[in-house]
């Protein structure tokens, strides 16, 4: 491809590294489906990373405060930027690097679907739990969610 395709994969990639963080994964993919042959792609790619332009380390910093701010919990927020091809460390880095409460986290997500009552029966709190679950917590945190903060353990 001539300079001037490249050029063009290199403006494509800077206008969609304006709008939002990416992945190397998702450029790669966004780029290919506009026809830049790979060759190319991974150049653009290989010099963006080296300008620290595309950055995965800040992309799953973004990621995990975004998903954060919707109520997800660590285990969707961590399969999340697996599928997205952040690799494991860096996505465990910026899990760990937000210090969340996520026992506190689960309970804000609980109290704002269900309101401020624990469940009253099983079915309502399986319910619940089921919620929690698709929204990313664990079995610990579920549970957590399900007893008021002062009774804590």
């Amino acid at each position: 491809m001539s300079d001037a395709g490249r050029d063009e994969a290199r403006a494509a990639a800077i206008r969609l590294l304006a709008r939002r963080e990416h992945t190397r994964q998702e450029l790669e993919d966004k780029l290919g489906r506009r026809g830049y042959p790979r060759g190319v792609v991974a150049d653009v790619i290989e010099e963006l990373l080296e300008e620290g332009l595309l950055d995965e380390g800040r992309f799953a910093e973004a990621f995990v405060n975004s998903r954060v701010e919707r109520g997800q919990g660590p285990v969707r927020i961590e399969y999340e930027m697996r599928q997205r091809g952040v690799p494991a460390h860096l996505a465990r880095e910026a899990l760990q690097a937000l210090a969340v409460d996520w026992r506190e986290q689960a309970r804000a997500v609980r109290r704002h679907r269900f309101g401020d009552r624990v469940p009253a029966d099983r079915r309502e709190a399986a319910r619940q739990a089921q919620f929690l679950q698709r929204r990313g917590f664990t079995a610990e945190q579920v549970r957590a969610a399900a007893t008021p903060a002062d009774e804590d353990g």
